[in-house]
């Protein structure tokens, strides 16, 4: 990559990242965080992921984590999903993405040894929400997770990598949730 392209990669993500957490100050309804909750004000620790496609696929953008009192905001802004779909997302434990098809990242971010599954039940620390693309193939989708920190420590998200993959994750097979091949990947970095 070129100097000029780098600093122009990095303004852009840094435009994003300072774009999406200030959606980060008004929650979707049922978080139950209104103006007074100190999500609302910006503290916190934040990290961010600049996802590519892995070969032969299009999907690509940016996932903002922000942290507040034991909770972590993920805000994905996606493009080149399929249309429509629900794909399986998913932090994985190596902070790489350099092989073509994403397994440089290696298996879902489990340090509580937990089995795979929803939020609701036991999980791996990375088992995510599933990625729900609209008509055109675009994600803007924000939920809370608990477990995972941006602070150092063994929970750290900081150093992991993000994973979106070309099926729906059925979070019932064991260890992935058969949700398929890498379609996406990104090195989860603090800014």
């Amino acid at each position: 990559m070129t100097p000029h392209r780098a600093s122009l990669t990095a303004s852009l993500t840094a435009a994003l990242l300072a774009s999406a957490l200030a959606g980060c100050a008004s929650p979707e309804p049922g978080h139950g965080m209104g103006k007074d909750h100190p999500m609302g004000m910006m503290g916190g620790r934040m990290a961010v992921a600049t996802l590519t496609p892995t070969q032969g696929n299009t999907a690509r953008g940016v996932v903002m984590f922000h942290e507040m009192d034991g909770h972590v905001m993920v805000h994905a802004k996606l493009s080149g999903l399929k249309p429509g779909a629900e794909q399986g997302f998913h932090i994985h434990e190596v902070g790489s993405c350099a092989s073509t098809d994403g397994t440089s990242a290696g298996g879902h971010f489990n340090p509580g040894g937990q089995p795979h599954g929803p939020q609701t039940a036991a999980h791996h620390a990375g088992d995510l929400p599933a990625l729900k693309a609209d008509a055109n193939g675009n994600v803007d989708q924000k939920f809370m997770i608990d477990g995972p920190s941006i602070a150092e420590g063994a929970a750290s998200l900081v150093g992991r990598s993000v994973i979106v993959h070309a099926q729906p994750d059925d979070y019932a097979t064991q260890p992935t949730g058969n949700s398929g091949a890498r379609v996406a990947c990104g090195v989860i970095a603090a800014p």
